[in-house]
């Protein structure tokens, strides 16, 4: 995706110098948005998304600093994966199937800072007893002013509400099973969450009151035939690789959307409109063969 960002900082820094904010920037001065941000906008729309859903049942999303191992249940274990240092004997980690890349501005960033002051309001004799007088506060925090900004998000198919299991005999790895922990309908479900989401980013860290969107403005949908990331340079290359790229796509019969706001044929929503047409008639890729046999993650997992 590309998205143009105004007057932003979508994902501030630590304080430089006292009460000085800073931006996100690379040694080359484009300002970017970090993975974990990235993960964290994408989740909380996934998160409204979810709440307004009819057939969202028991499921939920629970706070990044407390996932579950409710694979069945809870989405960001599901999507953003877990690791569970204290839990004994059994497998307490789940890789993430959903994973992003920062968000990196096109060009080098110019940077300005605002200047907030909180102004000291109190009127000689005014300061209750006992308290301290309220100094006037004075701060900067940076922000970048105009980027157009290159994001990617991927979520693995094959590791869906699926985890992978294996068998030993004696030191030998004899057999890997799998274990799907809920039904088709469902994991089609999630994934028309996850695509939504993408076009729906605004929890980013902001500029004082202002509102930034993560909403795109040009946009490459892939539902591809193998676990592959190479189309996240679309909107990086010049004409000759896109071209090639979109031609490898088709090749192995990866089916793609491209959608611009800005010029075209095809705007971002027809883009979507269309991918998510064609995932209700799809089937997703399924290693385990259908729903016969559905298991908790605690029920596959944990020792009795």
């Amino acid at each position: 995706m590309l998205v143009p960002m105004e007057n932003h900082m979508a994902n501030g820094g630590e304080k430089i110098l006292g009460n000085a904010s800073s931006i996100k920037r690379r040694p080359d001065d484009r300002a970017y948005i970090s993975g974990q941000m990235q993960r964290h906008a994408l989740f909380s729309a996934m998160e409204r998304i979810n709440l307004s859903d009819a057939n969202k049942g028991e499921t939920f999303i629970s706070n990044g600093d407390g996932v579950t191992n409710q694979v069945e249940k809870d989405l960001r274990a599901d999507m953003g994966g877990f690791l569970h240092t204290t839990k004994g004997d059994y497998s307490g980690r789940r890789t993430a199937p959903l994973t992003v890349t920062p968000a990196v501005a096109l060009e080098p960033s110019e940077f300005g800072r605002d200047l907030l002051v909180r102004v000291k309001s109190e009127r000689l004799g005014e300061k209750p007893e006992g308290e301290e007088e309220k100094k006037q506060a004075l701060a900067t925090r940076e922000f970048s002013q105009s980027d157009m900004m290159h994001m990617n998000f991927f979520l693995d198919i094959t590791t869906l509400s699926i985890s992978k299991g294996f068998k030993y005999e004696k030191e030998w790895h004899v057999e890997t099973v799998f274990f799907k922990h809920v039904n088709e309908e469902e994991r089609k479900r999630r994934v028309r969450l996850f695509l939504e989401a993408t076009r729906s980013i605004s929890d980013y860290a902001n500029q004082a009151r202002n509102a930034v969107s993560g909403e795109p403005q040009q946009v490459l949908i892939v539902f591809d035939t193998k676990l592959s990331r190479k189309a996240s340079r679309f909107f990086l290359a010049n004409t000759l690789e896109r071209k090639n790229l979109l031609n490898e796509l088709t090749e192995r019969e990866a089916i793609f959307y491209v959608g611009n706001d800005f010029e075209g044929d095809t705007s971002v929503y027809e883009a979507y409109k269309k991918a998510l047409e064609l995932l209700t008639e799809s089937t997703l890729f399924d290693p385990c063969g259908g729903d016969t046999e559905i298991k908790t993650f605690a029920e596959a997992f944990e020792k009795k």
